[in-house]
């Protein structure tokens, strides 16, 4: 059906000579029959484009055009001009400055309505022109967010031909099985292309949380949580539903914390996908490790050692007998640095066994052992266990009790290599924490080889960061020596569209203590953590942590701020 509005943009665009007599007609045509509205067979049809049809109708009736995709209504203004109001106008509010109220309209000839709207606010109206498709796209993104952000995400796999290949775990499921609030199609093209944006962005964990009135998604990326979109309540049990599919776990279980994996192919490459999900007081909230074993081709070389430190790491991990040890807070890459030491040492005439929990990578020619507390093989059990088979190395994922803490001990005094991780802050209270936990500190001292502590800093990006100037007394403070501050250049984040926030990915600093003669008779001797580290730093047995992040932030690789957030 032609509409008034029609019959007018036809005569202004003839008048103007944008579109032909021949044009016109045809489109007038093909808009009653299809029963559509004239403007939308022009642009449909590309009769005419939308630049050319707007600046034509502005022209004409002195109206300024505005482009809906690049503009933000006010969000108080939304809340007070409702979405059905705004349908039935055809019209999308955009600001409003004391008394006068800026609209967007597609029909500025509709007097009656114009009225309406002044009686309705109260207000004076400055109008601005844009076209019925536009504003009916606006209303909803503007509207309804949570909805435009799934339809992106949706048309996100089409566009960059999403293909997340399951491998074997995945291909036996069988996804009829999936309850009905999880079995359409839309939420598994959701939950496939928030993996493969997280992947895209390199985001270390994917956290679904569920809240009283929404779900909120976020990515962990170089360390930091950001928020990432928020999908509508309604489809939170459906998501996670496939969550628990893809990872083999019980699906009409939701009292109870359940933890499961799947593995993926992207881009060529297997990914490993760790799941935990826990009930909480507003539904299950799940959180997704995605762990990429690609980035194993690291070598310990590429890790962030000092070269002193690299020296004597090196020393430890490639001795017959004793221990290391790796330590740090979660998530600073402990395990990393474990597999590339592994990758160092291992030889075909070595016996290497691992026993883990869970087991994050395969290693080729490496036997790994993963932990099951609910079948009894606990650390303690699987070292026991291990220790029968002959080993030459072990690497244990963590030392948690003193069951395990003094099996890895003994074995370390016994002619076997052993590399394990614990919680620490620092490296030298390492030390007491082994004595904590019921080790003899002869013990420690005959056992442990070196320690080493690490944190996880985020890199600044090459293409943006900016020199920046601090004073000398500044620098100083920081823990810089005198001599380096005359020629030194800091830089900080600015961000730009290769990185986030100014930075682009992390690296590894490291400080470690490696046990010479002096440390062991003060740990023997029962000598406070103060009193080895003044011993430690004195001799230079220990680069500090601050140390190795102040000569990181010296080579341009990360910020003053990022080192002092890390280190103490």
């Amino acid at each position: 059906m032609i509409t008034a509005l029609d019959k007018r943009v036809n005569t202004i665009l003839l008048k103007r000579g944008v579109i032909s007599e021949d044009k016109s007609k045809e489109a007038l045509g093909i808009a009653e029959k299809e029963q559509a509205t004239f403007v939308d067979i022009l642009l449909d049809r590309s009769y005419v484009n939308e630049m050319s049809l707007l600046g034509s109708l502005a022209a004409e009736v002195n109206i300024p055009p505005v482009s809906l995709d690049k503009i933000k209504p006010d969000d108080k203004l939304l809340e007070s001009f409702s979405e059905e109001r705004a349908n039935y106008y055809q019209i999308l509010p955009l600001s409003k400055i004391g008394n006068i109220l800026t609209i967007v309209v597609a029909n500025p000839f509709d007097v009656v309505k114009l009225d309406d709207i002044r009686l309705l606010t109260q207000s004076e109206i400055r109008l601005v022109l844009s076209t019925e498709r536009a504003i009916r796209e606006a209303v909803k993104r503007f509207y309804n967010p949570e909805e435009h952000d799934i339809k992106e995400l949706i048309d996100e796999v089409g566009k960059n031909g999403l293909e997340l290949t399951a491998t074997e775990t995945d291909e036996k499921l069988d996804l009829s099985a999936v309850t009905e609030e999880a079995g359409d199609s839309p939420v598994i093209k959701l939950l496939n292309t928030l993996l493969f944006r997280a992947l895209r962005e390199g985001a270390s964990d994917i956290h679904i949380e569920p809240y009283e009135k929404k779900v909120r998604v976020r990515f962990r990326q170089d360390g930091i949580l950001h928020e990432v979109f928020f999908p509508p309540r309604r489809l939170h049990n459906a998501i996670i539903s496939r969550i628990k599919i893809m990872s083999g776990l019980d699906i009409s279980e939701r009292r109870i914390p359940q933890d499961g994996k799947f593995q993926m192919k992207f881009e060529g490459r297997r990914i490993d996908f760790r799941v935990g999900i826990v009930p909480t007081i507003h539904g299950e909230r799940s959180n997704i490790r995605l762990l990429d074993s690609s980035t194993l081709v690291l070598t310990i070389n590429d890790l962030g050692f000092e070269p002193e430190v690299l020296e004597a790491f090196k020393r430890a991990i490639n001795a017959s007998y004793g221990m290391v040890l790796v330590t740090g807070p979660t998530g600073s890459g402990k395990t990393t640095t474990l597999y590339c030491s592994i990758k160092e040492v291992y030889s075909p005439q070595d016996n290497l066994i691992t026993v883990e929990d869970p087991v994050e990578y395969q290693l080729a020619g490496v036997i790994q052992v993963p932990v099951n507390v609910k079948q009894g093989m606990t650390f303690g059990a699987a070292l026991r266990a291990i220790l029968r088979q002959d080993p030459d190395i072990i690497m244990i994922g963590e030392m948690r009790d003193l069951e395990t803490a003094d099996i890895a001990v003994k074995a370390a005094i016994t002619g076997h290599l052993v590399f394990s991780t614990l919680h620490t802050n620092d490296a030298i209270s390492t030390i007491t924490r082994l004595m904590d936990m019921g080790i003899d500190p002869f013990m420690v001292s005959s056992a442990v080889l070196i320690v080493a502590n690490q944190r996880l800093l985020r890199r600044l990006c090459p293409h943006c960061k900016e020199p920046i100037n601090f004073p000398r007394e500044k620098l100083l403070s920081f823990g810089f020596k005198p001599e380096e501050t005359d020629k030194l250049t800091l830089y900080r984040p600015v961000g730009c569209p290769h990185c986030l926030n100014g930075y682009k990915g992390r690296f590894a600093v490291y400080e470690a203590l490696e046990l010479d003669d002096e440390v062991r008779r003060l740990i023997i001797k029962g000598a406070s953590v103060l009193e080895i580290r003044e011993y430690a730093v004195k001799e230079k047995q220990m680069v500090t942590l601050r140390r190795a992040g102040l000569l990181a932030a010296a080579r341009g690789n990360s910020s003053i701020d990022e080192v002092l957030r890390h280190t103490a």
